[in-house]
């Protein structure tokens, strides 16, 4: 039985984590963390077994790296060598924005590589997850798609877009979190509880997604759908636009897009 180890257990790695123990056994999931409390209260609540970052690195057949890209080199140290020590196959699945396949390589070795750019919905099986492989077999492919079925949606994409579609789908969530407050916090103001509100403006953000990924029509037109002539709804879509709303929205994705690029 294949074993799954994951080395980092942030907000990213935590939602993987989640989501993986619905596709397999829990006890194969082996976790870990350098906040050994983290570690143990998130194998605590999924079942998935903690464990020391060496036996990851010597045991498990798909190896997440999900540690942020300043201190990949410093974890990746830590392994490289048992990793060269051992005779079995594995790949290694990294998520660190702005690091490239041929960067982890440079650091650790020349081994297969997913490279992925998941999102925090993935925690409620609502995730965006891209990837992207190098020397990866069709059956280990085969082998991530059924670890991640539970995230969310998953989509090959060629690894020069992988910063673009992170600009869009890894950093959008906190866009999304703040247009839900920024409606309910209207709402509040016209006299809706805070509860009431934020209920309203989540369900119809949710509601209107779904709309966009089931119709297959152009956001424009379904925006054009809700606004009746001389109506309410083009009265606050006229305020957004004289707020420069979708020229602020898309430069939020551009400048996030350009900061991980630096990185």
């Amino acid at each position: 039985m294949m074993n799954y180890g994951f080395i980092g257990c942030g907000n990213m790695g935590g939602s993987l984590i989640k989501a993986a123990v619905k596709a397999v056994r829990p006890s194969d999931i082996m976790i870990t963390d350098r906040d050994v409390a983290k570690r143990d209260a998130l194998a605590a609540e999924t079942g998935a077994s903690a464990a020391e970052i060496g036996d990851i690195a010597g045991k498990c057949g798909v190896i997440f790296l999900g540690v942020k890209p300043q201190g990949m080199a410093d974890m990746l140290g830590e392994i490289k060598n048992i990793l060269a020590s051992r005779k079995d196959r594995f790949f290694l699945v990294t998520m660190a924005a702005g690091t490239s396949i041929e960067r982890i390589k440079g650091m650790v070795g020349n081994y297969p590589v997913i490279r992925i750019m998941p999102n925090l919905p993935a925690s409620v099986c609502e995730g965006m997850i891209m990837y992207c492989c190098d020397s990866v077999q069709d059956d280990e492919v085969g082998v991530f798609l059924e670890l991640m079925k539970y995230a969310g949606k998953l989509l090959p994409v060629d690894e020069k877009l992988i910063d673009a579609g992170s600009a869009v789908s890894g950093c959008g969530p906190a866009y999304a979190f703040m247009f839900i407050e920024a409606m309910a916090d209207g709402g509040v103001k016209c006299g809706l509880s805070r509860a009431q509100a934020q209920l309203l403006a989540a369900q119809t953000l949710l509601g209107s997604a779904r709309m966009v990924m089931e119709s297959g029509r152009h956001p424009g037109e379904l925006k054009d759908a809700v606004c009746s002539p001389g109506g309410t709804t083009i009265e606050g879509v006229l305020a957004l636009e004289a707020g420069a709303f979708r020229s602020h929205v898309a430069d939020a994705v551009v400048r996030a897009y350009e900061k991980s690029k630096k990185l």
